[in-house]
């Protein structure tokens, strides 16, 4: 086998992540059919896929220069060759993000339910604008359509935390058993980090590498979790003297 594949494949994240996406599938399987059906259950098992999929395309695109090269001119980016951002622009920046907000949506009261839904249809018209005008090519960094998307994730994740100190249903629950607290701090830990790599990571690999390297890890390391989270979420109803019912939803 090709070593550089090998290499491009033998990153502790990826090989982790992929660990998580067959423990992920192996607990999906296992659910009843009303809970592979459930979005509570169906779209952290979408999102550890999805994730790992492009993460492990994104590998790929390391390995294979040509393939790479060939996606960039065909976007019209011939100055940077060597760039993948177009797939994680894509991927984790735009559809991820639809992903986490659909979820987020999932654990709030129905009454608040409308605003995380206007803002998955202002963040996709947004995205849209931006990258169709030119102003952010989707081959290059994207900090305004990140940043509008990170903040939605955090207003999301706000008022999952409005309804989790002021709504009795959850009051009478123990949080640290509640999956989607668990979910919700992890996510908004990961999008706070990501939000601020983005804006210092450029200058800090110019001015300490050391440090630039060590803040990419730790987000790498957060993702992980995030993905433990979920497949751990999937794998719940296995595990039914661990976590408790969210108030939102009961199974008959």
């Amino acid at each position: 086998m090709d070593s550089k594949l090998i290499q491009a494949y033998s990153h502790w994240f990826t090989i982790i992540s992929n660990l998580l996406l067959i423990i992920g599938i192996f607990s999906f399987i296992r659910l009843s059919k009303e809970r592979r059906t459930d979005i509570h259950y169906c779209l952290p098992f979408l999102i550890v896929v999805f994730t790992v999929f492009y993460e492990n395309l994104g590998a790929y695109t390391n390995y294979n220069f040509e393939f790479k090269k060939t996606v960039n001119a065909y976007l019209g980016n011939t100055e940077y060759p060597k760039f993948n951002l177009w797939l994680f622009n894509l991927t984790k920046r735009q559809i991820g993000v639809i992903l986490y907000l659909v979820l987020i949506k999932s654990w709030l009261e129905p009454s608040e339910r409308k605003y995380m839904t206007w803002m998955i249809y202002i963040f996709i018209a947004v995205t849209g604008v931006i990258q169709l005008s030119g102003i952010e090519p989707l081959y290059l960094n994207q900090p305004i359509i990140f940043t509008i998307g990170a903040n939605m994730i955090l207003i999301g994740s706000g008022l999952y935390f409005i309804g989790l100190i002021t709504v009795e249903q959850y009051l009478i629950r123990n949080p640290l058993r509640l999956l989607s607290f668990w979910q919700m701090t992890f996510i908004m830990f990961a999008f706070t980090l990501s939000y601020i790599s983005s804006v210092a990571l450029l200058y800090l690999y110019q001015v300490n590498p050391v440090l630039g390297n060590t803040l990419q890890e730790l987000g790498m390391a957060v993702q992980l979790f995030n993905l433990g989270v979920f497949t751990l979420t999937i794998a719940s109803p296995l595990l039914p003297t661990i976590f408790e019912k969210e108030p939102s939803y009961e199974f008959s």
